[in-house]
Formats: structure tokens, sequence, C-alpha cells
């Protein structure tokens, strides 16, 4: 049953004849998996929490950077390098006290997917990266879980909601996986401050209609929005038998094989500096885009862009201890990956956390 306490904050829900309090208690046993606490996830975490859901699960690896505050808004200037998973926890519960919180700070692989996913009822997409989305639908259609995806990229946002009531996947809609090349995050191209807001606020929306069973959910729609027209489309697409056979397990694992691959070899912004600091610092090797190695990059820093590598993998030595960097750490992880397989290059070592992490010079 509701408390008082509840039936007072949720009022207005409650009087909502579509909602009333069996909807409340529905919200209230609800659990459900945010994965990305950045731009898509703080609109969705806090009005999630704000309706009543019971228990959020909060997915995300990385620390607050400056950088994010501008989009990121459960986060301010004193939350810099504080990780986002317990930030936002605790900002959550501050909100609404009433619900509780479960955080994650790991980075969402081949080795916790089924656990995380198979422990919530519904999961909410706030990632950046196709890998993730793809290992998050495979994990999903394998445990029977929605899955509220959401994206971004400048000025331009879309929602849907993928394996719902045997509705269609993403990969129905997406079934080749982007290039590296294809596929910029935030971080390398920008992104409207407000954006993340207009289709976070969407997706906690669509995740709300699916708990509480109104309306008619994006399944086999997708919603598209453009900031600098104020235009919205909705596109419709249907299940493809063959894509949505493919799951965990039976799906091809290139699509996320960053996320399944070996670890490779990492250090951290703290043991960079020490080595920065002795007799025999490493090569430095940005692998973000010029203009972002313009903007700001660490001091003695080489730049060869990811997207550039293939072509210009003869330029990394082959001998001496090289640590590769990017903005929070996935680009050079893949580009460690791919010297290691491309050229047999045993002396690389990837920046945990990214020059995010470690500070610009």
């Amino acid at each position: 049953m509701l408390t008082k306490e509840e039936k007072r904050k949720y009022r207005r829900h409650i009087q909502l004849p579509e909602i009333g309090e069996a909807g409340q208690l529905k919200l209230k046993a609800a659990r459900v998996l945010v994965v990305g606490a950045g731009g898509l996830g703080c609109p969705v975490l806090q009005y999630l929490a704000a309706a009543g859901v019971g228990t959020l699960g909060i997915v995300d690896a990385d620390v607050v950077d400056e950088s994010n505050l501008h989009r990121q808004i459960l986060y301010g200037p004193a939350d810099v390098g504080r990780s986002k998973a317990e930030t936002a926890a605790a900002v959550v519960a501050r909100l609404n006290p009433l619900i509780g919180t479960e955080v994650h700070a790991v980075r969402l692989d081949m080795g916790n997917v089924r656990a995380l996913v198979g422990a919530y009822d519904v999961v909410v997409d706030g990632t950046d990266n196709f890998a993730t989305r793809y290992l998050l639908n495979d994990a999903c259609v394998l445990l029977g879980r929605p899955l509220v995806s959401g994206a971004i990229y400048k000025f331009e946002g879309q929602v849907s909601v993928f394996n719902f009531e045997g509705g269609p996947t993403y990969r129905c809609l997406f079934p080749v996986p982007p290039g590296a090349a294809e596929a910029p995050n935030c971080s390398a191209t920008g992104v409207l401050g407000v954006l993340p807001g207009v289709v976070g606020t969407a997706q906690a929306t669509e995740t709300l209609k699916v708990l509480l069973g109104l309306g008619e959910v994006l399944s086999g729609r997708l919603w598209l929005f453009d900031a600098l027209t104020f235009a919205t489309r909705t596109l419709r697409f249907a299940r493809r038998p063959e894509q949505a056979a493919l799951y965990l397990g039976t799906a091809d694992p290139a699509a996320y094989a960053e996320l399944c691959q070996p670890v490779l070899p990492t250090l951290t912004a703290a043991a960079l500096r020490r080595e920065l600091a002795g007799p025999a610092a490493p090569l430095l090797l940005d692998v973000r885009e010029p203009h972002e190695y313009a903007a700001g990059h660490l001091s003695g820093a080489v730049s060869l862009p990811l997207s550039q590598l293939e072509a210009r993998a003869a330029e990394v030595p082959a001998t001496g201890p090289v640590v590769v960097y990017c903005q929070g750490g996935t680009r050079s992880v893949r580009a460690v990956a791919l010297l290691q397989e491309g050229l047999g290059l045993r002396n690389l070592r990837s920046l945990d956390g990214g020059i995010q992490g470690f500070g610009e010079g």
C-alpha cells in the first residue's frame, strides 16, 4: 500500500484516472536500470525518481568532467572528478528519499551485462557508443526486457522502445553496426546543451508508459527531433525475424567487440604522472580528432587520430613505452587493440579514464 507521505507526494499522479493508486503502486514496485548517467541519463533519473519509480539502478564507470556540466544537469563544479554513478545516486536520493538507488560504477561488458539487465524490469539506454547499444539490445532480447533507447547528435535526437511485447529490436532498425569512423560521440562532435534534456525526458515518458501500460508506446516507431527547426517526425519500422532472433549467444559479437575482447594493458592517471616525472617517460599518443587535440592536450603528446590510425600505423614506434589516450578512455582502448592485432605491438598502454581523468595540459 502507499503510505500517507506517498499519497501526498504523488497526489497529482493519483488524481489521473489512468494512473490512480494502482498505477502508483506499480511504479513503487518497479525496478529500472539506467545505463549511462550522462546527458540523457540525468533527466531520465530525475523524472523517474520524481515519479516514484521504486528502485533505480545506475550504471556508469566515468567521473564528472568540467565539459559535462553544460548538459549533465545532476552535477555541479564541486562534483568534477567524482564518480557519476555515485554522485547521481546521491542527488536522486535528495530529490526523492522515498525511492531506492543501486549504484553500479562499472563499465558494462560481457561479464556483467546479464546480471545487471536481469535484475531490473526495464532498461533505459543513455549511452553514447554503438558497442554498448548492441550489447544491451542482445541482453534485453535474451532476458525479455524492454529497452528504452535514446541518442543525440549535435542538434538532433531520437527515441524508440525496443523488444516491447514482441515488437522490433534494436537490430531490426540498425542491423549493421557502423564503423568506428562513422560513430562519433559528443566528446568528438559537440552537442547542444539542452538537447539531452528533451530526448532524456522523452525516454522517461516512454519508460513510465511501459511500466503503467499507458498510451501507445514507441515500439516499431522512431521519434526524431531537430532542435534547430523544432520539427519532429515519427518513422515506422517493422520487426525483422532474422534480426530479432539475434541475442547474446546467437549474435556475432563483432558488434560489441571492444566490450568482450581480452582486457588490454592500461594505467591510471596517477601512474602516468609518476612515469612522466621519472627518467624514462613514455611517448604520449593522442588519438582524438585534431580539433580536440588543438583545444587541449597533454604536454609533448603526438596527435594521431583514431580515424587515421590504420593509414598511419607505421608512425607508432615498436619499442619503448607508449601511452595512448583519448577523452574518456574508450577510443584509446580501441586504438591499442587495433595496433596489437594489426602490428603485433606490445609496448602500448591505454590511459584509464582518458584526458578527462588526468587534466588537460
